[in-house]
């Protein structure tokens, strides 16, 4: 068995909850132990930044010592929480001064960081950690005959000097995981681009015509399902699906899944356990295909 500490992130744990639901069911399958990170704050991703810096090293600061304490690397389920908590890491591990600084705040509250903790996705923990392989004999419903098109969307691969987990311009961990699953991976132009969410507050259109271009073009190239690692890019896609097919004058209806909701399918979970009820666009027709293939 495998450990990491588990850091779900905000939308996970409320708008979410279906991800985090997965997330633990593909877990226990595959036997990796969550350790709960429960005292640990949201990393102020695309908020936080441009209002105070200190502050985003102090939180985020903090978040990396609480799991260098329990001895292991952090497992993450949103790109956005990956960037950011690995951004942080990055500066206090090369810059001495930000991390006297920045233990000089934690002091205050017991606690030190050394430096010691790795942020890991649980799309590329799986590939590098448990492996394909190990992957591939736990399978129980066979994605074959699924077009599947993954949106790996930004922060998962940019900027590729802090978050160094495949080729930024020609990714395939993705891919090679649907492989793995047993479903055939959907290659288009969009599938690393902007999803839109960052800027939705500012201008609704220009977000959601970002979403709604993606979706566009993975279903004019027949997907059955659009597969995303993050949540931010799952509300997005799912969620502001109907206004982005407003914002591109065009008809949508492609079903979108969290990437743990997909590999907990391959697993054996059912409709209902990977809570595809709170989903905007029905998963029913890709569930129906899958449980063809059931072993």
């Amino acid at each position: 068995m495998i450990s990491y500490v588990y850091y779900p992130g905000c939308v996970a744990q409320e708008s979410g909850k279906e991800l985090d639901n997965a997330t633990k069911f593909v877990a226990k399958k595959l036997d990796i132990n969550l350790i709960p990170m429960p005292e640990a704050s949201c990393c102020g991703g695309g908020v936080i930044d441009g209002f105070d810096e200190n502050l985003k090293l102090f939180i985020n600061g903090r978040t990396l010592a609480l799991a260098e304490k329990t001895g292991f690397d952090i497992l993450t389920v949103c790109n956005t929480c990956t960037l950011t908590l690995s951004e942080v890491n990055e500066e206090l591990i090369n810059n001495k001064g930000l991390l006297d600084k920045t233990n000089e705040y934690l002091a205050k509250i017991g606690l030190r960081y050394e430096g010691r903790v790795k942020i890991k996705h649980i799309l590329y923990a799986i590939r590098d950690d448990i492996g394909f392989d190990n992957l591939k004999k736990k399978i129980a419903n066979s994605l074959r005959g699924v077009s599947i098109a993954p949106f790996y969307g930004c922060h998962i691969l940019r900027p590729s000097s802090v978050v160094k987990f495949d080729d930024v311009e020609n990714p395939q961990g993705f891919e090679e995981l649907i492989g793995a699953l047993g479903g055939e991976p959907l290659s288009y132009v969009r599938r690393t681009k902007c999803c839109g969410f960052q800027t939705i507050l500012i201008n609704e259109t220009t977000s959601t015509s970002l979403a709604g271009n993606a979706i566009l073009e993975a279903q004019e190239k027949k997907a059955d399902v659009m597969v995303t690692p993050c949540p931010l890019c799952h509300l997005s896609l799912d969620t502001y699906q109907t206004v982005a097919a407003k914002s591109i004058n065009k008809k949508l209806s492609l079903p979108i899944m969290h990437l743990p909701q997909l590999i907990g399918v391959a697993l054996g979970g059912s409709y209902a356990e990977m809570g595809f009820s709170r989903h905007n666009i029905s998963l029913r027709p890709v569930m129906a295909k899958i449980k063809q293939n059931r072993f």
